[in-house]
């Protein structure tokens, strides 16, 4: 929301807003342009008959008294993806969903886009390198690049939010059941990105991983008239701990690894081939793409060992990112850490999912903060439920951070790596502090 704020002052609007509580870098960015407000808190009086519209966000529940006022007055409210919609209709909408590699996915189309000359909006879920804020508007892009979320859109309004976007070229990196809070099926889960299927617009196209069993079946049950694009892993190798796309003759050295990062990739070329990038450029620019922020991202490493720190949470990006890790250094010992964060994660009718995703660690940790349960109001449960879940018996389980931190700041990381993967952030552990500590 805050990049929305900072994205549309920059377009020329006047800008206000409001929240209980505002966490860095929001204070900082939205500072930096005169927008923070006074004081933080809900106040009515804000809302006032002059304004043109009032963009609501997801966490602002259906009884906020601002909102209350805006319905109250007649003023036109739009929902996040709402506004994202109306500022874009007459652009050609490029939307990116799927349970994981939304972000780096979209990471990588404006990577290449930026660095061949285009002129594009985006609207992404990570900072990047070279791109001052996370949402860009303008009138003269001929094109947006939107990182779909299937989340709901607001309190008032129960759609997910990529289904609002209605794209021209629709991605879907892969389905696994998530936000089991407002998906309680995996059934109901699929469904949404059916429906998503459908808003595609007539003459658009869906480019998919076929490498995904349930979003292949499904895009082979679709009866619209949309044109298919299927993806799976490039050609590739690994000399000296560095991937390769191979490509005809030629070898592109990547700065990203994983099988996963591979099909994200693949997905990436598609789309820029689509809006008319060349293949080769598309290979000689995606060379330089380092990722995006918090996605596999080397936190520190010396001549031996590296310390990885990872988005992920939901079991297949947990899999998914062990398994790359494990991939790109088979001769080092590997020590991986999830901390259960989400409502999805800490739910124990959802828990079962994960088993077996830690099984390539050497050394599995699970950490949950036992404030977390509490923030959340959920009953906290212990170890052996963990051990369990994840059909990992020889798993460390900690729910005190202080402890979390004694451990790894003892860690021998000689030929070792640690990757640590979370949504959250550890019980306020510095992972940058951290790594000086280990490496």
């Amino acid at each position: 929301m805050h990049n929305m704020a900072i994205a549309l002052h920059k377009k020329g609007f006047k800008i206000t807003g409001s929240d209980d509580v505002i966490f860095e870098p929001s204070i900082s960015r939205l500072a930096q342009y005169g927008l923070l407000p006074e004081q933080e808190g809900w106040y009515p009086e804000n809302i006032t008959p002059d304004l043109d519209a009032v963009i609501l966000g997801m966490h602002a529940r259906a009884d906020n008294p601002e909102l209350l006022k805006a319905q109250e007055l007649g003023i036109k409210i739009y929902s996040y993806p709402e506004y994202i919609y109306e500022h874009s209709k007459n652009k050609l909408r490029v939307v990116i969903g799927g349970s994981h590699g939304k972000t780096t996915i979209t990471s990588m189309i404006l990577h290449v886009l930026k660095n061949t000359g285009r002129d594009f909006d985006y609207l992404v879920g990570a900072q990047l390198e070279g791109f001052d804020t996370m949402v860009k508007l303008t009138d003269e892009a001929p094109l947006i690049v939107i990182e779909g979320d299937e989340y709901l859109s607001s309190a008032i309004d129960r759609r997910p939010k990529f289904h609002l976007y209605k794209a021209n070229i629709g991605i879907i990196s892969g389905i696994a059941w998530d936000h089991i809070n407002v998906f309680p099926t995996f059934d109901n889960y699929i469904d949404q990105f059916r429906i998503f299927i459908d808003t595609i617009q007539a003459g658009g196209k869906l480019i998919y991983s076929q490498s995904d069993t349930v979003l292949n079946d499904m895009v082979k049950q679709d009866q619209s008239g949309i044109e298919k694009l299927p993806y799976d892993l490039p050609a590739y190798n690994i000399k000296y701990g560095i991937t390769n796309i191979i490509v005809g003759k030629k070898e592109y050295s990547l700065q990203v690894f994983g099988e996963h990062n591979l099909l994200n990739l693949e997905a990436a070329r598609l789309a820029c081939e689509n809006i008319g990038v060349k293949t080769e450029d598309f290979y000689s620019t995606i060379s330089t793409f380092k990722g995006a922020a918090r996605r596999l991202e080397l936190m520190g490493k010396n001549e031996n060992a590296s310390f990885f720190k990872d988005f992920a949470h939901s079991p297949s990006k947990l899999t998914a990112t062990i398994h790359a890790v494990r991939t790109q250094f088979p001769d080092r010992k590997l020590i991986a850490c999830i901390e259960l964060h989400t409502f999805s994660s800490l739910n124990k009718d959802f828990l079962d999912q994960y088993a077996g995703a830690m099984d390539e660690a050497d050394v599995a940790i699970v950490f949950i903060d036992k404030k977390t349960f509490e923030q959340k109001k959920m009953a906290p449960y212990d170890a052996e439920i963990v051990k369990d879940a994840f059909k990992r018996y020889d798993l460390t389980f900690y729910n005190d951070p202080a402890e979390l931190l004694r451990y790894l700041e003892n860690i021998d990381m000689d030929h070792t790596n640690l990757l640590m993967m979370s949504s959250g952030n550890f019980g306020g552990i510095s992972l940058p502090d951290l790594s000086k500590k280990i490496l």
